[in-house]
């Protein structure tokens, strides 16, 4: 084949494994063979419609057989494909439509009235739901006219696949671009460390329009010839009825996902027999959530990424998941990490610096922003504005975005130092700490906290306990109770709606 790129897998896995169940979604189950075929019937359609190498093709839905089609499909032509984040509001949506210059964007019937207020520069809308009255074209009725040859476009692996927006918690989205190579040696990392199997049969219920949910999980399925079962969203209890029904045996969340499925009520009958593989990642897995599922013989393995790298970076094995708690483990087998000071030197065992990333995984840049991209990329290697630290095992353990390293009085506080400290409390369910203005120090840390259910935390009790163990600089100078902490789709919490919520002078 020439084409070297994703585009070619289902043809490759057509060829070697045609009858193996490759997606299934609700009542639907598709083998690699009619995978193969359907991404051959899109891409021809897509061909008809002008799309030709280096055009963009988006896609705006939840978790569904047709984004995968579509990526494949855009994959074989040599075009680039843009998964859109559905919580996106139309503005945001349009930015990155117009951003990356789409030529096709398809979209599901939930997505529909976004779609067509956000996609006023797009050439061509195709709507999974069929054609529409405000001019979008028919999903299946294009597939069913287009022909079923195979494309073998020239595709190399330093080729652009995708361009993933970023979450835009610090401004508006960037796109990272990631190559053919890129994705391909990111699912081999997953491969050799995660070590699925050919009979794999992974839950794929956070998004796929983020890097982990399609990158960590789905992608690497598929190249090894296992199934992946689709949920349109994430729901705990059809998660744990999907995990028995289907002998799921690999399952990828974030913590709050992990939690949720522990605290349904169907938890305690659950079948998890099948499982043989948990990783988490968005953040370190509570050792109170690592307790629970070892109850159930589970154990986590754990991991930390980007975006722009595809994304994994560190990787926790299992077997030092309770070793190693809070750590976020070592470099996947092929990247490379340095912790370094601001002057760019490797720091000793112990001490703080950012984290930099090398390896077939890092993003080729920031889509039409070289800029930025020269501010985040320098002789190959990339700046994460991520805080940590190595220990004398080469384990890292996160500390913070330099972004949120409240300066209080010419000291650096750490806020995510300071909430591992106060999830501690036996009141605190959820916890943030930013920083906000103040006359004498500059700034000062704010706790703002969500209380657990049934009890009423104070603030004099708070301050008290984050005292016991943390020296007096870092220990807030407020703390605020509400109901919720704003989110990201991937669970992390989004520090700058906080700030906007709760950095102000309180009443």
């Amino acid at each position: 084949m020439r084409d070297q790129g994703i585009g070619s897998w289902t043809a490759r896995r057509a060829r070697k494994t045609p009858d193996r169940i490759a997606i299934v979604h609700g009542e639907t189950r598709r083998t690699y063979d009619e995978l193969h075929e359907r991404v051959c019937r899109l891409a021809n359609a897509l061909r008809g419609l002008g799309v030709r190498q280096g055009d963009r093709v988006a896609y705006l839905g939840p978790n569904h057989p047709a984004f995968l089609e579509t990526l494949f499909a855009a994959g074989a032509l040599g075009a680039v494909f843009i998964p859109l984040n559905t919580r996106l509001a139309v503005p945001e949506l349009e930015h990155a439509l117009t951003d990356a210059g789409a030529d096709v964007l398809v979209h599901a019937p939930e997505q529909a009235d976004a779609a067509a207020g956000a996609a006023g520069s797009v050439r061509t809308r195709i709507a999974l739901a069929g054609p529409d009255g405000g001019g979008a074209l028919g999903y299946e009725e294009l597939l069913a006219a287009a022909s079923a040859e195979p494309s073998d476009t020239p595709v190399g692996l330093d080729d652009p696949c995708l361009i993933m927006y970023t979450s835009g918690t610090t401004g508006r989205a960037k796109g990272a671009v990631l190559t053919h190579g890129n994705l391909t040696w990111n699912s081999v990392n997953v491969l050799v460390d995660v070590d699925l199997a050919g009979d794999e049969t992974t839950l794929v219920a956070a998004p796929l329009f983020h890097a982990a949910g399609l990158n960590m999980t789905c992608l690497p399925t598929l190249l090894k010839g296992g199934t992946v079962v689709l949920m349109s969203a994430f729901d705990p209890g059809r998660a744990l009825a999907a995990i028995g029904a289907h002998r799921v045996t690999y399952m990828f969340g974030v913590p709050v996902m992990f939690d949720a499925m522990a605290a349904h009520p169907s938890w305690p009958s659950a079948d998890l027999s099948s499982l043989r593989q948990l990783t988490c990642g968005g953040a370190p897995v509570p050792l109170g959530t690592i307790r629970v599922y070892r109850e159930r013989g589970l154990a986590f393995s754990q991991g930390y990424g980007m975006t722009e790298a595809s994304p994994g970076v560190l990787f926790l094995d299992k077997s030092d998941a309770s070793r190693k708690a809070g750590t976020a483990g070592v470099p996947h087998f092929f990247a490379d990490v340095r912790i370094v000071d601001p002057a760019g030197r490797d720091v000793p065992p112990g001490e703080k610096g950012e984290i930099l990333v090398s390896g077939p995984t890092v993003m080729r840049g920031y889509w039409g922003r070289p800029d930025d991209t020269a501010r985040v990329l320098d002789g190959g290697w990339f700046h994460s504005g991520d805080v940590a630290t190595e220990d004398e095992d080469g384990h890292v353990t996160l500390v913070d975005r330099i972004k949120d390293v409240i300066i209080s009085g010419g000291e650096n506080i750490y806020p995510a130092e300071v909430e591992a400290v106060l999830a501690r409390h036996p009141d605190v369910a959820e916890c943030a700490v930013i920083g906000v203005p103040d006359e004498r120090w500059g700034q000062v840390g704010r706790a703002v906290v969500v209380p657990r259910p049934g009890t009423s935390p104070d603030e004099a009790g708070i301050l008290a306990h984050l005292r016991e163990h943390l020296a007096g600089y870092k220990v807030p100078a407020s703390v605020v109770l509400t109901g919720d902490l704003p989110r990201n789709p991937t669970g992390k919490i989004i520090k700058r709606a906080l700030a906007a919520r709760f950095g102000k002078d309180l009443p």
